[in-house]
């Protein structure tokens, strides 16, 4: 196994921020040639964004080339028609009609490649919203992720965009299920995923446990727990730890390992049912074993108890995870801020891996400078020198930037 099993597959991207960018992203590390065409003269807007989204465009379009095209021109459409001929797979994620308004939409697209598969990422499928515009944050509130995550009256959105990748997964296993059947079809056909109805699915669980108990599910940090042992403990010197203990035999190698013998052999807390019944008394109980030990104490304890646990950590922490350091990590050139030069950084690899030898999908290309690949993309399709430097002059093209 190689890793990139989709090596040979031909795709053109047409996105922005988060949702296009990252099914890209997982279709560029399985292996696909994934062309991100970007809108002249500016390119993708997420290159300049700040803030809390200062990482996104180097956090998704790795492994992709770059190419900048003036789809409003008619003959920037002309470039596009000619490159679908050879194109396995069209993505976007712009606004409802802007596709079809540029003259690229799957209707106007799809008589020049029959097999040609196009995923269109939006905010809503099929249905009376279709035709809204959304955001990830929008959709965590009209879902009710947003109820969920925060404590009773204050809806808080998750601390990641978990929308928008969710979308992107769903869109790229749709896109492979559409290649499936076009191996028996050979005909391709328009796939979509939504922000929206990827937020509903989030909330199944709930939906379903709301039919069963005939009662609203509360808040995430108000819910009545399944488990007795399921929540943060602070140590000595102010670290913290998650403890999940989720069965009666981790229970009984918990409090072995804590010395807690007592109150292995109290009747009140044989089973897990019992404990929740008196996690009143029980869980402060445990907080003043568990505060006398330091947080390495207790990690060895939870390790040697083998029951499920975690630091409460930072995403900074996960750069130099021991456990990501042995093969989920990449190094991807981040842009900063300032005309400063960009910065190698240690970001998490498709959380995926291949055959007997465990192979994990790899970086093969930094994300790309604007328009760094349009000449060679369009010499691989046919153009000539000549024609691609009076597509340069006229501006149909931008050439690359250093």
């Amino acid at each position: 196994m190689s890793g990139a099993p989709l090596t040979g597959l031909r795709v053109l991207e047409f996105s922005h921020t988060v949702m296009g960018p990252a099914a890209g992203l997982l279709l560029a590390d399985l292996g696909a040639d994934v062309i991100k065409v970007e809108p002249a003269p500016a390119g993708d807007h997420t290159r300049r964004l700040g803030g809390f989204a200062a990482g996104f465009f180097a956090a998704f379009n790795r492994n992709k080339r770059s190419m900048v095209l003036d789809l409003k021109s008619v003959e920037g459409q002309g470039v596009l028609h000619r490159m679908v001929a050879d194109t396995d797979v069209v993505l976007e994620n712009y606004g409802p009609g802007t596709m079809e308004k540029l003259g690229c939409g799957y209707e106007q697209l799809s008589p020049l490649n029959t097999r040609l598969i196009y995923l269109a990422l939006k905010g809503y499928l099929a249905g009376p919203y279709e035709h809204r515009p959304a955001l990830d944050e929008v959709v965590q509130f009209h879902t009710g992720l947003a109820y969920m995550t925060g404590p009773p009256g204050q809806p808080l959105r998750a601390g990641a965009s978990v929308i928008d990748m969710m979308g992107a997964i769903f869109g790229v296993v749709a896109v492979q299920a559409a290649l499936r059947e076009r191996d028996a079809t050979g005909l391709g056909q328009r796939v979509g995923s939504s922000l929206f109805e990827s937020g509903a699915f989030l909330m199944a669980t709930h939906m379903s446990g709301i039919a069963a108990t005939g009662r609203d599910m509360p808040p995430m940090p108000a819910r009545q727990g399944a488990w007795a042992i399921y929540q943060v403990f602070s140590t000595l010197g102010g670290g913290e730890l998650f403890i999940g203990v989720t069965s009666d035999q981790q229970w009984r190698r918990f409090v072995g390992e804590f010395g807690l013998t007592g109150l292995g052999q109290d009747p009140r807390l044989s089973t897990n049912a019992s404990r929740v019944r008196e996690k009143a008394w029980l869980i402060p109980v445990l907080q003043q074993a568990i505060g006398a030990l330091s947080l390495e104490e207790v990690s060895a304890n939870c390790e040697r108890a083998n029951i499920s646990w975690a630091p409460v950590g930072k995403p900074g922490d996960l750069s130099s995870d021991v456990h990501l350091l042995a093969g989920g990590l990449l190094e991807v050139l981040v842009p900063q801020f300032g005309g400063i030069e960009p910065i190698l950084a240690k970001l998490p690899a498709l959380p995926m891996e291949f055959g007997a030898a465990r192979i994990r999908p790899a970086l093969k290309r930094q994300p790309p400078k604007l328009g760094e690949h349009t000449a060679e993309i369009l010499a691989n399709v046919g153009y000539t020198r000549s024609e691609i430097e009076g597509l340069a002059e006229r501006r149909v093209i931008t050439t690359p930037v250093s």
